[in-house]
């Protein structure tokens, strides 16, 4: 090997560890060369830690660093009817198997590897080891025609800018509270959080996964996170005041902006995803003097920050069904399936009809079916198609 200079005044051990880090740095540059992009950062983060340690660093450090950290272990991406059937034949030549799994039009898996592509969508779900080299190498280039993975700075430079992220969890469910999360990101921030895998909550199955995902997520934004978590009783209370489950969600979204700009009050922006006219948020805020550019679109939850606010006003969710389910003795299960119909009878049986606001949303159907007597039937929903135009020559409006 050649000498690559001197390493200072340093004992015999720490000569041969500021040696070693030294050729472990190359060894990670000369990997770089032949990665893609987003593995070749990664490569090249690590030979610069090594090489700051075996030529400036003082003191001896033992570095311990996991590559794994870093491994992308789940994509999704909607696909055309078209796409799915080319993606079933890929995956036949290179050697997948295929089993039945439900709600999925095929599974297939490889080794540590699996793609499933589900009905609605459809979409397909690729998760395991391989991830990364799989949507890179196979899916991007034969399936999707595009490039996309490690280039997110250039397909969506406005992920980059310094904004505010919000979305919430439980607003289907009937267990539960509502909550609102919201997170700041600038270019440092999103990208460890894109490195760090997070995703929309609604793509990760794991409880587990959720809440090791959370914990990253406060350290990498430095504390610039907020929750509010409006519990059912409350969430009865205003949902009876407000009569609409949109203001309330803007309501909670002005709060949690307004948490978030006593944090960092030079944010330009706000996304979230659409639910309601963005008015209904600025009126908020305005009344309490906050001025902020709102921005509502479809899937908004593509955006690192509106992903990672995902994440934390899940964790709040699932933690408190997880607890309040303890207190009482009753497992609070999510959604509204026919095991939660069924677990809200046994508490009106239980502790009469009126327990149901401590726990559960009460406008939903599912209150009036377990207490008839003591919960009305909802309202049956209006569609809403825009102002009708007066007709041709009557002056009226309908």
């Amino acid at each position: 090997m050649e000498d690559h200079g001197d390493y200072g005044e340093t004992s015999g051990e720490e000569s041969g560890q500021r040696r070693e880090c030294f050729e472990v740095s190359l060894h990670f540059a000369r990997q770089a060369s032949n990665l893609s992009c987003r593995g070749k950062s990664r490569h090249l983060w690590i030979f610069q830690r090594f090489l700051d340690f075996a030529l400036n660093d003082k003191t001896v450090e033992r570095w311990t660093l996991s590559v794994e950290h870093w491994a992308l272990n789940s994509y999704t991406h909607v696909l055309t009817q078209e796409q799915v059937a080319k993606l079933r034949s890929l995956l036949k030549e290179l050697g997948f198997k295929f089993a039945p799994k439900e709600w999925t039009i095929f599974f297939g898996q490889k080794n540590k590897l699996s793609v499933a592509v589900y009905e609605k969508g459809p979409k397909v779900l690729v998760q395991g080891k391989g991830v990364e080299e799989f949507v890179q190498f196979e899916l991007e280039p034969k399936i999707l025609g595009e490039a996309k993975l490690g280039y997110e700075e250039v397909h969506s430079p406005e992920m980059f800018q310094p904004h505010f992220g919000v979305d919430e969890s439980g607003k289907g469910d009937f267990f539960g509270p509502l909550v609102i999360a919201g997170v700041y990101v600038d270019r440092v921030i999103a990208r460890k959080l894109l490195d760090a895998g997070v995703v929309d909550s609604k793509r990760i199955g794991s409880d587990a996964r959720i809440r090791a995902l959370a914990d990253t997520i406060r350290k990498s934004s430095l504390g610039l996170v907020e929750a509010v978590l409006i519990g059912p009783a409350k969430y009865n209370e205003l949902y009876e005041k407000f009569g609409n489950l949109n203001k309330l969600l803007g309501w909670g979204h002005a709060r949690v902006i307004e948490n978030l700009l006593a944090k960092k009050p030079d944010c330009p922006r706000a996304l979230s995803d659409q639910f309601a006219d963005a008015r209904v948020v600025e009126q908020a805020l305005l009344r309490n003097g906050r001025n902020i550019d709102i921005e509502q679109r479809p899937r908004a939850e593509s955006d690192v920050a509106v992903a990672a606010a995902s994440i934390l006003a899940r964790e709040a969710f699932i933690g408190w069904l997880e607890c309040k389910g303890k207190e009482i003795g009753l497992r609070l299960d999510r959604g509204v399936s026919a095991s939660v119909k069924e677990n809200a009878k046994k508490l009106v049986e239980k502790n009469g009809p009126g327990a149901l606001r401590d726990v559960a949303k009460v406008h939903f159907r599912t209150a009036h079916e377990t207490a008839p007597a003591y919960y009305p039937a909802a309202p049956p929903r209006k569609n809403w198609g825009g102002p009708r135009l007066p007709r041709s020559g009557s002056g009226e409006a309908g």
